[in-house]
């Protein structure tokens, strides 16, 4: 990572970072250690940013270990993925499940609570504003795309290494990018390489950054930059 531009490395220290990471999990998993895995939350502090006026900026990065591991999907497939799915002890929804739902806004918005993602087959992915309209979509889980020549536990481990970093109103916002089962050494690696994209997102990158935080869902924040 040394070699990007105004890179992480140059800003943070990673010894530093490395023993912050280690004071995180030494409190998690054995001095406060939950019943659940633990998620851990990179949380950002702009500056120099006005919401109103500035582009917001958006983007998506896949991290090198899966960060979201309890995600629950729903395979809105065609018969081999259907068959795919029951294979691998995923729901899945075929086409005549899907004509049932006809756009009653209550069930789409039922169905998009129970899952945190959704694949859909080629054929299917046309059909969607058809039989179940635009509710997916609204709560920003309309269907990654599904095709037959990738294999579908790959694309659900990139799901899982998925992270979007969004502007929203506010100047400050906190994104999932590792949890407590994971190595020291992989949750460095997806922090760096996560703060790294962040940066190059921003319009003035470093000079954007006020403060950099990382925290376990139930662990104390700590100031990394």
């Amino acid at each position: 990572f040394s070699q990007l531009p105004g890179s992480v490395m140059s800003k943070i220290n990673s010894q530093e970072l490395r023993n912050t990471i280690q004071d995180m999990l030494t409190y998690s998993l054995e001095t406060k250690k939950r019943n659940f895995v633990e998620t851990v939350e990179l949380q950002v502090g702009l500056k120099n940013y006005d919401p109103k006026r500035d582009k917001r900026f958006s983007g998506t990065i896949k991290l090198p270990a899966p960060c979201k591991n309890k995600m629950k999907f729903c395979v809105l497939g065609d018969d081999i993925h259907c068959d795919e799915a029951k294979a691998l002890g995923i729901d899945f929804k075929d086409v005549e499940t899907l004509k049932q739902f006809n756009r009653n806004k209550k069930l789409v918005k039922k169905l998009a609570s129970q899952y945190d993602a959704f694949l859909a087959s080629e054929s299917i992915i046309r059909l969607i504003p058809r039989y179940l309209g635009p509710g997916l979509n609204k709560v920003g889980k309309f269907p990654h795309l599904l095709t037959h020549n990738e294999s579908m536990e790959a694309k659900l481990h990139e799901i899982r290494s998925t992270v979007k970093f969004q502007m929203k109103k506010v100047l400050c916002l906190g994104v999932a990018v590792a949890n407590v089962s994971q190595t020291p050494e992989e949750i460095q690696q997806n922090l760096t390489m996560a703060i790294n994209f962040l940066v190059s997102l921003l319009k003035k990158h470093w000079q954007n950054v006020r403060t950099l935080h990382i925290k376990t869902s139930m662990g104390k924040p700590h100031h990394i930059y």
